[in-house]
Protein backbone atom coordinates (compact mmCIF):
# COMPACT_ATOMS: atom_id res chain seq x y z
CA UNK A 1 0.00 0.00 0.00
CA UNK A 2 1.42 3.19 -0.86
CA UNK A 3 1.27 6.22 1.57
CA UNK A 4 -0.91 8.91 0.79
CA UNK A 5 1.08 11.98 -0.61
CA UNK A 6 1.48 14.79 1.69
CA UNK A 7 1.29 17.31 -0.75
CA UNK A 8 -1.59 17.66 -3.01
CA UNK A 9 0.05 18.92 -5.78
CA UNK A 10 4.01 18.90 -7.05
CA UNK A 11 3.70 22.73 -6.60
CA UNK A 12 2.45 22.95 -2.98
CA UNK A 13 5.85 20.55 -2.32
CA UNK A 14 8.24 23.07 -4.26
CA UNK A 15 6.53 26.30 -2.85
CA UNK A 16 7.17 24.80 0.77
CA UNK A 17 10.64 23.77 0.03
CA UNK A 18 11.76 26.95 -1.67
CA UNK A 19 9.71 28.95 1.39
CA UNK A 20 12.53 26.50 3.60
CA UNK A 21 14.84 27.04 1.43
CA UNK A 22 15.09 30.85 1.75
CA UNK A 23 14.86 30.76 5.48
CA UNK A 24 17.67 28.85 6.01
CA UNK A 25 19.47 30.89 3.54
CA UNK A 26 18.90 33.97 6.17
CA UNK A 27 16.01 35.76 3.55
CA UNK A 28 14.04 36.08 6.56
CA UNK A 29 13.44 34.57 10.27
CA UNK A 30 10.41 31.96 10.53
CA UNK A 31 9.03 33.83 12.92
CA UNK A 32 8.08 36.43 11.07
CA UNK A 33 7.20 34.02 7.62
CA UNK A 34 4.55 32.81 10.13
CA UNK A 35 3.21 35.64 11.37
CA UNK A 36 2.71 36.98 7.66
CA UNK A 37 1.18 33.58 6.87
CA UNK A 38 -1.28 34.03 9.87
CA UNK A 39 -2.14 37.01 8.44
CA UNK A 40 -2.57 36.23 5.32
CA UNK A 41 -4.49 33.45 6.42
CA UNK A 42 -6.95 34.92 7.95
CA UNK A 43 -7.33 37.75 5.47
CA UNK A 44 -7.80 35.11 2.39
CA UNK A 45 -10.39 33.07 4.57
CA UNK A 46 -12.43 35.94 5.84
CA UNK A 47 -15.32 34.77 3.39
CA UNK A 48 -15.03 31.01 3.25
CA UNK A 49 -13.10 28.12 5.18
CA UNK A 50 -9.04 27.31 3.23
CA UNK A 51 -9.34 23.83 2.65
CA UNK A 52 -5.33 23.27 2.63
CA UNK A 53 -5.05 22.54 -1.27
CA UNK A 54 -4.98 25.03 -4.24
CA UNK A 55 -6.22 27.93 -1.76
CA UNK A 56 -4.02 27.40 0.90
CA UNK A 57 -1.07 27.36 -1.23
CA UNK A 58 -1.95 30.37 -3.27
CA UNK A 59 -2.04 32.20 0.02
CA UNK A 60 1.60 30.42 1.42
CA UNK A 61 2.51 32.04 -2.51
CA UNK A 62 0.70 35.74 -1.80
CA UNK A 63 2.93 35.60 1.55
CA UNK A 64 6.28 34.75 0.17
CA UNK A 65 5.59 37.11 -2.71
CA UNK A 66 4.97 40.35 -0.43
CA UNK A 67 7.59 39.33 2.15
CA UNK A 68 10.29 39.20 -0.67
CA UNK A 69 9.68 42.57 -2.17
CA UNK A 70 8.73 44.10 0.90
CA UNK A 71 12.70 42.71 1.99
CA UNK A 72 14.19 43.74 -1.03
CA UNK A 73 15.06 39.91 -1.91
CA UNK A 74 13.00 40.39 -5.20
CA UNK A 75 11.56 43.21 -7.37
CA UNK A 76 7.42 42.88 -7.44
CA UNK A 77 7.40 43.46 -11.44
CA UNK A 78 10.09 40.50 -12.00
CA UNK A 79 7.83 38.30 -9.81
CA UNK A 80 4.97 39.53 -12.11
CA UNK A 81 6.71 38.61 -15.17
CA UNK A 82 7.50 35.32 -13.91
CA UNK A 83 4.03 34.09 -13.22
CA UNK A 84 2.73 35.44 -16.37
CA UNK A 85 5.57 32.84 -17.88
CA UNK A 86 4.52 30.21 -15.71
CA UNK A 87 1.38 30.51 -16.45
CA UNK A 88 1.49 30.74 -20.09
CA UNK A 89 3.92 27.18 -19.99
CA UNK A 90 1.05 25.94 -18.07
CA UNK A 91 -1.43 26.53 -20.46
CA UNK A 92 0.53 25.64 -23.54
CA UNK A 93 1.29 21.98 -22.11
CA UNK A 94 -0.80 19.15 -22.48
CA UNK A 95 -2.28 17.33 -19.26
CA UNK A 96 -0.34 15.38 -17.65
CA UNK A 97 3.32 17.04 -18.74
CA UNK A 98 5.73 18.66 -16.54
CA UNK A 99 5.00 22.09 -17.18
CA UNK A 100 8.65 23.83 -18.12
CA UNK A 101 9.41 27.55 -19.09
CA UNK A 102 11.22 28.20 -22.21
Amino acid sequence: MRPEPVFEAPWHAQLFALTVHLNEAGHFAWPDWAERFGATLKRHGLGRELNGGDDYFMAWLDTLETLLTETGAAEAEALKDMRAAWEAAYLRTPHGAPVTLD
